[in-house]
This record gives C-alpha cells, sequence and structure tokens, in this order.
C-alpha cells in the first residue's frame, strides 16, 4: 500500500535537490510566504480576473490555469490535491477560485502548516473591478515595492471571522519581510474596510503634490483591483495546531563564566586580579623624590671622603 504524497519521505539524488530540500526545512525566523493561486473544478470569469490580479499584486507567487476537480478543502479528503501542489511548490499560502449555483465567484484562501492544512476563509465575490479599468494609476506603480496596509473597523478586534481574514490579507499582500523601508518607495496603499458579513478590498496609488512647504501634499488615486467580498464558511486551526505553529525555538546560548544579570545594574561581570607585591612592583618615580635620592647619596659619598684619609 502506497502513502499518501503529503506523508511520503523524499530522498535526493542530486546536490541541486539536497539545496532544495535544506531552504525547505524549518528555520527560526521564517521568509515570506509564496502563494498559490489555483482553480477548482468551475469557474467564472470574475474569478480567473481576481486570480490574475492578485497574482499581480504579490511579489512572491505560483499561478495555475487549468481546472482542478478534486479541489474541496471544506470536505474530508479534499484537501489532499491542494496540500501537494503546496509542497510540490514550497507555498504557504493558497487562493482558490470556484463558481458553483449555491457559492458563485467563490474565492477560499487557506495556510499550509507542517506540509497540512492549517486553517481556511471563504469568501463571495460581491462586486469586482480589476487592474484594467485602471490602467494611468497602475502604471505609476512599481513593481516589488510594499504596499501601506490600513484595516479599518472594529469588526477586525472583535469578531474571530473578520481577525483571520485580516490574518491571511496580511500574509497575502504585505510582501518581502525588511527591516527598513525606504519612504519614497512607498507608492501604494491596500485599504480594508469591515463592515457586518462583508469585507472591502481597495487599493491607492499615492501621489506627492506640491503644497508651498517642504512637506508634499499626500493625494490618493484608485488605482484596483477593488473587491466587495462577502463573508462565508471559515475553518479556524485548532489549539493545539496553533500552539504548536506559533511555538518560537528557544537559542541556545553559552553560559559565561563570572557573569550575572541584575534588575538594576543589567550585566555585572566579577574580575580576579592576582596578588601584587607593592615591594617589588615597578612603580612610577617622582622627579622630586629622585632629587632626595640624588642629595643624600652626595651626602654619604662626602662623610666616607675624611675617613679614608684619616686612615692613610
Amino acid at each position: 500500500m502506497s502513502q499518501p504524497p503529503s506523508s511520503r519521505l523524499v530522498k535526493p539524488k542530486t546536490q541541486k535537490g539536497k539545496r532544495v530540500l535544506k531552504e525547505r526545512e524549518p528555520k527560526q525566523e521564517e521568509v515570506s510566504k509564496r502563494a498559490l493561486f489555483v482553480q477548482g473544478e468551475k469557474t467564472s470569469q470574475i474569478i480567473k480576473d481576481v486570480l490574475r490580479d492578485l497574482h499581480k499584486i504579490t511579489q512572491e507567487g505560483v499561478k495555475y490555469t487549468r481546472k482542478n476537480p478534486n479541489m474541496r478543502p471544506f470536505e474530508a479528503g479534499g484537501e489532499v490535491a491542494l496540500e501537494r501542489f503546496a509542497n510540490k511548490m514550497d507555498c504557504g499560502i493558497f487562493a482558490l477560485g470556484a463558481h458553483s449555483k449555491k457559492r458563485p465567484h467563490s474565492l477560499t484562501l487557506g495556510r499550509i502548516f507542517d506540509n497540512h492544512l492549517y486553517d481556511l476563509c471563504e469568501m463571495s465575490v460581491q462586486q469586482y473591478r480589476g487592474l484594467q479599468d485602471f490602467a494611468s494609476a497602475a502604471s505609476q506603480v512599481q513593481a516589488g515595492n510594499k504596499p501601506c496596509m490600513v484595516f479599518a473597523g472594529q469588526a477586525f478586534e472583535s469578531s474571530p471571522q473578520h481577525r483571520l481574514v485580516k490574518s491571511m490579507l496580511l500574509d497575502l499582500l504585505r510582501g518581502l519581510q525588511v527591516e527598513t523601508v525606504n519612504l519614497a518607495g512607498l507608492d501604494h496603499v491596500i485599504m480594508v474596510a469591515a463592515a457586518e458579513k462583508t469585507v472591502y478590498l481597495r487599493q491607492y496609488a499615492v501621489k506627492l503634490k506640491k503644497s508651498g512647504s517642504q512637506v508634499p501634499r499626500v493625494e490618493l488615486e484608485e488605482m484596483g483591483p477593488a473587491l466587495d467580498l462577502a463573508l462565508g464558511r471559515f475553518k479556524a486551526a485548532s489549539k493545539e495546531l496553533h500552539k504548536e505553529a506559533h511555538r518560537r525555538h528557544k537559542p541556545t546560548t553559552k553560559k559565561e563564566k563570572n557573569v550575572s544579570t541584575t534588575l538594576l545594574d543589567g550585566k555585572v561581570g566579577r574580575v580576579y586580579v592576582p596578588r601584587q607585591d607593592l615591594d617589588s612592583i615597578a612603580l612610577h618615580k617622582m622627579k622630586g623624590l629622585k632629587r632626595e635620592r640624588q642629595a643624600a647619596a652626595a651626602a654619604a659619598s662626602a662623610s666616607e671622603q675624611p675617613s679614608k684619609r684619616q686612615r692613610e
């Protein structure tokens, strides 16, 4: 009996294969998640356009254009094909597009952890305007720049479903993880607003205009895509899996001898100095002491000269 693809042990046969598997190993600081864009059994033209635009604004991603009939992640066994594709392309997050009479224009976002499905969120596209409708504004944004993401709405803090959507959109659209950002390269903003059962996603191009002072006047011009998403089914990770995914590796540091830490002084060190003999140690001699020694030596030599004459 053959093992499922997700649990099969893969042994590299070449040096390049060894390097690829080493890069996919768990790390203390994970890199940005690579996105997978894939179609289900039936898709509409709207969903195809949405996947195409999301793939364009995502800096790193893999897009499949063929239909896949066995991708139903909310059903038992329907996530095997998704896990296989995600593990093959080393993708940590995916966007699945599908269309049916019961769930029209469905967009499902999900994440992969440890080669298995982690969580899911399904949304239905109510209204859509693509990048081609804002060609003039979209052409002013340079590809590869990090966006400024803004989430507006109390639901992103109170509703579990909205919090899940916020987390997934951050992983999907935030781009590469960097330590510093050049403000001159901040040329577009992604705005996500929350309603009761709807999420509104808009993207704007940043324009800096003259204001009569050193600080320019900032204006926003919509550049697409514009999505109105109605929230549907969602599946959060279990407590055990959530705890395992958020577990951090404690770095093993070598203990330093004679070093301790305190709340007030911070890092404190203890230094051991060998005992010093002050009688034999070479100390700095003052100029005044040198004159006294010379005078004492001259007086001693003068007292010795008469005694020699008396002997003679």
